[in-house]
């Protein structure tokens, strides 16, 4: 399966805004954003102002870098919320929210979306008590997520479990720290979606 291996710093700093890919570091002033404010790469001597196409095409790349998602998988999101009755931009946000490994990372399971997907991936997550290994799962109100059994025993468990509450969790997922469980109450909320996001932009761009 095809991957960004380079840098995620780079992404954040061409983004000019943090995008939280390094977990605890990006709350540090070790942060690549903190320290070198300027896009990566030479930079004109005189920067030209960004087109409306330019723009939009910044925010959707920010979007998608955010959730770990490339442009395959981030057109199948935007083309489902194009089909289902409803305003398409707040669903492509609740779409990306319900993802298996965001949904780790919003329960603290993870520093990271990057570190939540490869923590489902090696099978350390369940679903209503059963392990699922897709971080594109995408789960329903009412499921409960959890860690498996056997992960518990890892050090990867003990030193997320010490470390919970670190960021609040979303009123539309409740946990409960001391068994690592974590529960889907409702639909996400576009509110409570990273800030940041533009969503408008997003859609503007696709619909060109």
């Amino acid at each position: 399966m095809a991957r960004y291996t380079e840098s995620v710093c780079r992404l954040c700093r061409r983004a000019g805004v943090k995008l939280f890919l390094k977990g605890e570091r990006c709350y540090t002033p070790r942060c690549a954003v903190e320290r070198r404010r300027k896009p990566p790469g030479n930079q004109p001597l005189r920067r030209r102002r960004p087109s409306d196409w330019g723009t939009q095409l910044r925010e959707k790349q920010k979007t998608r870098q955010m959730y770990g998602v490339l442009e395959k998988q981030f057109r199948k999101y935007f083309a489902e919320a194009q089909r289902v009755p409803g305003t398409t931009g707040p669903l492509l946000l609740q779409f990306l929210e319900e993802r298996l490994d965001n949904v780790a990372y919003r329960l603290n399971f993870a520093d990271s979306r990057s570190q939540a997907r490869q923590i489902v991936t090696h099978g350390h997550i369940t679903v209503n008590g059963r392990k699922v290994d897709i971080p594109s799962y995408r789960v329903k109100v009412d499921d409960v997520v959890g860690w498996k059994e056997a992960s518990k025993a890892t050090g990867i468990f003990a030193q997320m479990s010490e470390d919970i509450p670190r960021r609040p969790v979303p009123e539309w997922l409740t946990l409960d720290a001391e068994k690592m469980l974590g529960q889907v109450n409702a639909k996400p909320e576009p509110s409570e979606s990273d800030i940041g996001i533009e969503v408008r932009l997003v859609v503007e761009h696709y619909s060109r």
